[in-house]
């Protein structure tokens, strides 16, 4: 690769690094060309999935601040790019790890924070955005209701209360 392309890659590679909520690091020795197809394809919408020179990648985390990260880069590398919902991208990643034992998690960049593998595998037993939407609009709906419940209970109780002393007062007369 000539200096200028070089240059070209490690600025494009940092801006990812910067500008991406995040960013999966794995490490794919082993894995067919097929294999990789079938892991692109269920990134996809999500994320792109790019084999990296190590080299490259290595002065773009340093040039964005991620030195730690930097250190992880050896092997067959690959990197994948998250565009859409960090928890899809990495389940996606762990689904296809399991399947596959060659992949390996290595670690990441999430809004600008390290993650280790450890921290990737917890991200992707997240459930995904709509599940925990959908959890909080019935969490507040339910709260809704109970406060609506709790401020007619007053108006009912005086309803039953005079009805009880009316019908006192018909048993009397």
């Amino acid at each position: 690769m000539a200096r200028p392309d070089k240059e070209a890659a490690i600025a494009a590679l940092t801006e990812q690094f910067r500008s991406l909520g995040a960013v999966l690091l794995t490490e794919y020795r082993g894995l067919s060309v097929a294999q990789l197809k079938t892991l692109r394809r269920s990134l996809a919408g999500n994320a792109r999935y790019a084999v990296v020179k190590n080299t490259l990648a290595a002065i773009a985390a340093r040039e964005a601040g991620f030195e730690a990260f930097a250190e992880e880069l050896h092997g067959p590398t690959a990197i994948a790019f998250v565009e859409g919902e960090a928890v899809d991208a990495a389940k996606a990643l762990r689904d296809f790890a399991k399947d596959n034992k060659q992949l390996v998690i290595k670690g990441g960049i999430m809004d600008g924070k390290l993650l280790s593998a450890a921290d990737v595998d917890k991200l992707a037993s997240l459930e995904s955005r709509e599940v925990l939407l959908a959890k909080t609009a019935g969490a507040v709906k339910a709260s809704l209701s109970k406060a609506a419940y709790l401020f007619a209970a007053p108006a009912s109780k005086a309803v039953r209360t005079v009805d009880a002393l009316r019908e006192k007062q018909e048993q009397a007369a």
